[in-house]
């Protein structure tokens, strides 16, 4: 099977990454902004692993819950697991959130970017960021948001209204985007 075909098997998550040259990049900024990281810091350490924990976590839980039901039996119905799950991955991202924001105290600041611009650009990619979050929460549900269709709870049809008509994936742009906004704040 060609790279097209499996391409178009399994698509891009995030949009169109898999057209961007790599080789092209220049590392050089990447090397720069590196120089300023303390990578030893224990706090970084802790919000590099939570990063990396959480969506793990989740889609390990929800794929085996998808496959034995183990929590919908536990929980003795589908609704009141997907809801628990929710509740421990708001649980985890609130750490999560947590986290970063004390390994972020922790690094030195650039003083490119310690300007009072670079500030209300933070806030304004924080504000569009909520907006795609919470327009997203809002039009997917609860158990639509924290991946109730692993228990079989499936919505009626495709949500297609704001943000879903102007953008894929947008409570996963929004993250991105609050937690962007969070480090040029």
């Amino acid at each position: 099977m060609n790279s097209a075909a499996i391409t178009h098997i399994n698509p891009d998550c995030c949009g169109g990454l898999d057209k961007v040259d790599y080789s092209k990049a220049d590392m050089s900024v990447l090397y720069e902004v590196m120089k300023h990281i303390d990578l030893t810091e224990p706090s970084f350490c802790m919000a590099v692993i939570s990063i990396i924990f959480n969506p793990l976590f989740w889609n390990v839980v929800a794929r085996w819950e998808h496959g034995t039901r183990g929590l919908t039996r536990m929980f003795k119905s589908p609704y009141m697991a997907c809801y628990c799950l929710g509740v421990v991955i708001l649980l985890l991202n609130v750490y999560r959130s947590h986290s970063i924001s004390v390994a972020m105290e922790g690094q030195p600041k650039m003083e490119l970017l310690d300007t009072v611009q670079v500030y209300y650009m933070g806030t304004a990619l924080m504000l569009v960021g909520s907006l795609f979050v919470i327009s997203s929460f809002l039009a997917l549900g609860f158990t639509g948001t924290f991946l109730g269709d692993y228990f079989g709870i499936l919505m009626e049809q495709k949500v297609t209204g704001f943000p879903f008509n102007i953008m894929d994936n947008p409570m996963y742009w929004g993250s991105t985007a609050n937690y962007l906004g969070l480090a040029l704040m």
